[in-house]
């Protein structure tokens, strides 16, 4: 059996329950720039500039920050030195030009009510649980909870008692709702109201698009020690490719590791 994939179940058999402990992301959109027009933009003002870099994200935000003060060709040269400069100095606005689009997979429903609260410079787009079946939806466990026997025990009690009254709502809903000659919409109107007997632990699955500058502010804030355990470790899978991705914007985090062995992330340079 491949990675993944359960057991054949007898018919009416509820599929396993299927537990996870580690957020997935996958960078999938990034920024390209038209050189072209940049250069065309350069030529009708009399300008002379070329950048150093080839991730658009970096070029874009530089673009923005020699607009502002109309240095180009001039002062700093280089587009690390330029964009570090920037972040030093706090000149955070011109890193929102700086754009990129996640998809988020294994993350529970609470971390994603924590993460939709950060609103300025994020968009997103997020599974329904009115028109998705959730009966075989997997569950997000806390690793303090996993660490122990018998409160893994406790969880895995609650997590089973939910499935099963899920199950149990959605089935008795559908032949409530008979008289409904949609079938989608009699599944949805099931569905909706059995999702009310779901944990916060039910897993999720998001699109999130953010800018730079947001992206600075969520890992400053959810990768610090004070934040929850599983979005901090969100933050930092997010760190770990944005430093990857563009470290002459994300170069000046440290990620440190604490003496209970969870790591945090940490910059000399707040709230740019």
């Amino acid at each position: 059996m491949t990675p993944g994939q359960t057991r054949p179940q007898a018919p009416g058999a509820r599929a396993p329950l299927r537990v996870v402990r580690e957020p997935e992301v996958y960078l999938v959109g990034r920024q390209s720039v038209d050189s072209g027009e940049v250069q065309r933009f350069l030529d009708r003002h009399g300008l002379a500039w070329a950048t150093d870099t080839e991730v658009g994200a970096e070029a874009l935000a530089e673009v923005g920050g020699r607009l502002c003060y109309m240095s180009f060709g001039k002062g700093r040269k280089g587009n690390r030195e330029f964009l570090e400069h920037l972040v030093e100095v706090g000149h955070g606005s011109v890193l929102e030009h700086a754009v990129w689009n996640f998809l988020v997979a294994g993350v529970s429903r609470s971390l994603t009510h924590e993460l939709v609260r950060h609103r300025a410079g994020f968009g997103y787009s997020q599974l329904s649980q009115r028109y998705v079946n959730e009966s075989e939806v997997p569950f997000i466990e806390p690793d303090c909870i996993a660490a122990d026997p018998a409160l893994d025990a406790v969880w895995r009690g609650a997590v089973e008692a939910a499935r099963e009254a899920y199950d149990t709502l959605v089935a008795g809903l559908e032949r409530r709702f008979t008289e409904v000659e949609d079938r989608t919409l009699r599944r949805k109107m099931a569905r909706q109201a059995a999702r009310s007997v779901l944990p916060n632990a039910t897993e999720t699955r998001i699109l999130v698009t953010a800018n730079a500058r947001a992206l600075r502010h969520f890992i400053e804030m959810r990768g610090s020690r004070e934040a929850d355990e599983e979005i901090r470790k969100l933050a930092l899978k997010l760190l770990e490719i944005l430093q990857s991705e563009s470290p002459h914007l994300f170069g000046d985090f440290v990620v440190e590791t604490q003496p209970d062995g969870t790591r945090v992330a940490a910059t000399p340079h707040r709230k740019v």
